[in-house]
């Protein structure tokens, strides 16, 4: 059985994407803008998106899903306010980096590509950050983390889990 979608739109989002929708239609070739322009509105690109989408552009959902799943920019599944990038570039995965992933995920418990219950961390991954000689390297937001070692991701963790308690 498959689980009931968690999105929800606010009557401004709706608004807001529809009015691109709208103002994009006349241009051939217009459904990547759209698709940018919707992520930055809801974060992330559910079926519900892609069916107004599809929908106002008079063009077939699987058309868009096509594209929306070809391009890795974008992404079907909601990501956390604080996101978390984890090298699995050659540098860092001889150095450990899928020791660093398997801590993270075992901690959050949520596998790659995810978001934790609360919306506080999602987990991806990605080939390289251009810190090779920090290796093994995890990213959150835009902050890097540096020759890490599995012991380490419970206390960077906990340091955005204590800010956020502290809002």
């Amino acid at each position: 059985m498959e689980k009931k979608s968690d999105f929800h739109s606010s009557a401004q989002q709706t608004q807001k994407l529809k009015a691109v929708i709208e103002e994009s239609r006349s241009t051939p070739g217009c459904l990547m803008h759209v698709l940018q322009e919707a992520q930055g509105i809801y974060g992330y690109l559910p079926i519900e998106v892609q069916s107004m989408i599809a929908e106002g552009l008079g063009i077939s959902l699987s058309e868009v899903y096509g594209v929306a799943t070809f391009y890795s920019q974008f992404s079907l599944k909601p990501k956390g306010k604080h996101r978390i990038s984890i090298c699995l570039g050659t540098a860092c995965y001889v150095k450990g980096s899928d020791k660093i992933l398997e801590e993270t995920e075992k901690i959050l418990g949520i596998k790659c590509g995810e978001c934790t219950q609360d919306g506080l961390f999602s987990i991806d991954s990605c080939r390289c950050v251009g810190a090779c000689g920090l290796a093994p390297v995890m990213m959150i937001d835009n902050e890097v983390y540096g020759k890490l070692k599995p012991e380490m991701v419970k206390d960077i963790l906990d340091k955005y889990k204590d800010k956020e308690a502290n809002a």
